[in-house]
């Protein structure tokens, strides 16, 4: 087992050496928004966005002024002379709506450099690009799609980094306190590390047969860690406690797999079933993610009950070498959670009350939820395309409008048809009639001067359309490039409603009801648009992922258990804990509590982001009900008392749980540290669900509700009962029970 563990490792490492290309998020292919994105990527030139927007800067030159100017030029001019450069663009080279380019307060300029290649393309040598764009005179700030990605992947490396680097010994100093031994607490973090590899090798492996998003490797990192140190922890404490009774090497062993081990690979099914979930929004990054974090957590079950057995054969009592004094002893008989247990099963309704009513207010905030797409506020305020955004919105006029476009695709073609040009011009007046819309830029919304009339209708259209296309201006000719392809026409609207606004997006809704010219269809795209198109994808996949997985981790915990009512009482209790979480993250990120602490802006909540903490919380919650209730199971076949099954069974997984907890937290809050928003806030989520889960949920609700369901907690009907025995889940810890005694007897 040693053996292929280490040719398991070797292969990970050659893997994670040979890298591989991660993807960002990008729209819905068979949403209307990614429909007409997928369209204009096609059919127009540099559609794709791989534009580098460059702002220039001086405290004391304005940008009419020579020296400016001469430093811009100067500092644009390696651009201009790369071979990757299709154009570049200055507020010096006159044409429409030059002006933008200078700010309101005349001390900035910028500059448009486009790319030759599509984005996938350009954005693998755009570093080399910002390179060659350097002045001493001004200060130069690059943003557009290939600067924010760039500084998405340096600094979620970064985040990736510093978690590692915070939530290792972190977890190793936990672990020491756990153990009292410096060699047990080594364990589970080798485990984490193997599993952690693995995972991150498997997302390389997955990049090259489909688009993972660049999210993944912090997200198996933060899984993989926590999930493989938490499995290891149950075994390795299972096992030092059959030790200590005085058993063999071997059966210590066996004993530890019967019962830890089970517990081990039945969490880890809940835990992939949770993440499955993530499979029932196909289209989205969220699949993939899915599928590298089920992984990463087959990877710790696999290490966890095979790589770890083995080694422990071999340490055996050394196992507990290197102990700190007065750490990792257990006292004999009852200890704190046994008293606290019992002190809670004697006044159930008196816990249960207050602890259900804060847990209700904690997440009361979630019923305010706001969803829409994350954007380049999700990078720290530092980040170069970050401030590049900002200045632009701030000191550059028309840039904070939203633009909305609209797609008229004819799949015969012929867009231009005179009893189509007609159609699209009635389709521009009519959007331009409606609230919000300051104007609309199309070849349909020329300025009359340019033809010498006073206003230009749909006649005027048709005869200028109608003339060779070589015969046009040679402004008109490039407006046509940029809008008109074989099959569509672009038009697009802009507002002043910001992009995630509640006006923008009934504009959008506007357009859309708008009639679509004869034989054509009309499509609205643009970031609105993606918002109410995720929004509305992830809200109509949700209600089946969210049953997939309560119906499959309640077959999974019957299995386990032997009960009806014990699992549908655990789904019960993490729904407690992730509504709790996310009523935490709304009342943080969204409306803004401790922004200025945590270093974020403050926004609406990416679509994705309680899609991903329900997909794994669940999973992972399950895990210390996984733990606590089997060894609750085993007391309980032991002596048939519920009551005092429930006590044993949490003083034996209290202080282990409570422990895996705060590693768990440790792990969690390390990545909530994170530079970009939904890295943090998934890490800080998590840590919140954790905490309280393993406090409130597990130490307080679950004895109270387990003492007022009494033996029903173990039932099941008669056939499934026997059906249940038939399969023989239930022999292993029957095949290690003692003979059941009267519960007024010491056993």
């Amino acid at each position: 087992m040693l053996a292929v563990s280490a040719v398991f490792l070797a292969l990970s490492i050659v893997v994670l050496s040979q890298g591989g290309t991660l993807e960002g998020g990008g729209p819905i292919a068979k949403a209307e928004s990614g429909r007409a994105f997928a369209l204009t990527q096609r059919e127009l030139p540099q559609a794709g966005g791989s534009n580098l927007l460059i702002v220039f800067s001086s405290d004391d030159l304005r940008a009419a002024d020579a020296p400016f100017k001469a430093a811009l030029s100067s500092a644009l001019a390696p651009l201009a002379a790369d071979p990757r450069i299709a154009a570049v663009r200055t507020p010096y080279d006159g044409g429409p709506r030059a002006d933008t380019f200078i700010s309101r307060d005349g001390r900035a300029a910028l500059a448009i450099a486009s790319t030759r290649d599509e984005y996938r393309v350009a954005r693998d040598y755009y570093p080399q690009l910002r390179d060659e764009v350097r002045s001493d005179v001004l200060r130069v700030e690059v943003t557009g799609n290939l600067a924010i990605t760039q500084d998405f992947n340096v600094i979620l490396e970064n985040d990736l980094k510093r978690a590692e680097l915070i939530s290792l010994p972190l977890a190793l100093l936990l672990l020491v306190l756990v153990f009292g031994s410096v060699v047990a607490a080594l364990l589970p973090l080798g485990v984490g590390i193997l599993a952690v590899m693995g995972g991150l090798a498997g997302v390389f492996l997955l990049s090259r047969a489909t688009d993972v998003s660049q999210y993944a490797l912090n997200i198996v990192t933060l899984i993989g860690l926590g999930v493989a140190i938490d499995y290891s922890l149950f075994v390795v404490n299972r096992f030092r406690e059959e030790l200590a009774r005085g058993g063999s090497v071997e059966d210590a062993i066996a004993t530890s797999m019967r019962t830890a081990g089970r517990a081990v690979a039945f969490s880890g099914l809940t835990v992939a079933i949770g993440l499955s979930g993530m499979l029932f929004y196909q289209g989205t990054f969220l699949a993939t993610m899915g599928v590298a974090g089920a992984i990463v957590v087959a990877l710790a079950v696999l290490y966890g009950l095979t790589f770890l057995p083995a080694l422990l054969s071999i340490l055996g009592p050394r196992v507990d070498r290197l102990r700190i004094p007065r750490l990792g002893r257990r006292g004999q008989g009852n200890g704190l959670w046994h008293a606290l247990a019992s002190w809670v099963m004697r006044r159930p309704i008196l816990v249960l009350v207050p602890v259900l009513a804060l847990i209700v207010v904690v997440g009361s905030p979630f019923l305010q939820l706001r969803l829409a797409n994350g954007d380049v506020t999700m990078l720290p305020r530092h980040a170069e395309s970050r401030v590049a955004y900002d200045t632009l919105l701030a000191r550059f006029p028309g840039q904070d409008q939203t633009q909305v476009q609209v797609v008229a695709y004819f799949a015969d073609g012929r867009p231009l048809a005179p009893d189509r040009i007609a159609a699209l011009t009635d389709l521009s007046r009519g959007i331009a009639a409606l609230p919000d819309v300051l104007r609309v830029q199309s070849a349909f919304d020329l300025d009359p001067g340019l033809l010498g009339k006073s206003a230009l209708g749909a006649g005027d259209y048709q005869q200028l359309y109608g003339a060779p296309r070589d015969l046009l201006p040679a402004p008109l000719r490039e407006g046509l490039r940029q809008s008109v392809g074989e099959h569509i026409v672009v038009l697009t609207a802009l507002t002043n409603q910001p992009a995630a606004s509640d006006g923008a997006r009934d504009l959008v809704r506007d357009i859309r009801a708008l009639p679509a010219p004869a034989g054509g269809e009309l499509l609205v795209t643009g970031q609105t648009a993606f918002d109410i198109d995720v929004v509305k994808f992830i809200l109509d996949d949700t209600p089946a992922a969210v049953a997939w997985i309560m119906v499959a981790t309640y077959v999974v915990l019957f299995l386990l258990l032997g009960s009806l009512v014990l699992p549908l009482k655990a789904v019960l209790m993490n729904l407690l804990s992730i509504s709790a979480s996310f009523g935490a993250l709304v009342f943080i990120f969204q409306q803004g509590h401790l922004a200025e602490q945590l270093n974020f802006t403050a926004a609406s909540i990416d679509p994705t982001l309680p899609v991903i903490m329900f997909c794994i919380v669940f999973g992972l919650s399950m895990d210390y009900e996984v733990l606590l209730l089997s060894r609750m199971q085993e007391e309980y076949v032991r002596t048939r008392d519920n009551t005092r099954s429930v006590a044993q069974g949490l003083e034996r997984s209290g202080r282990l749980i409570t422990g895996a907890a705060a590693i768990m937290v440790g792990v969690f809050a390390a990545f909530a540290l994170a530079d970009v928003v939904i890295i943090k806030a998934i890490g800080l989520g998590m840590a919140l669900a954790v905490a309280i889960d393993a406090t409130l949920v597990r130490a307080l609700v679950v004895p109270a509700t387990m003492r007022l369901l009494g033996d029903l907690n173990w039932w099941a009907p008669p056939p499934l009962a026997r059906a249940y025995r038939r399969l023989g889940l239930g022999e292993a810890l029957a095949s290690g029970a003692v003979v059941p005694v009267p519960v007024t007897e010491a056993p």
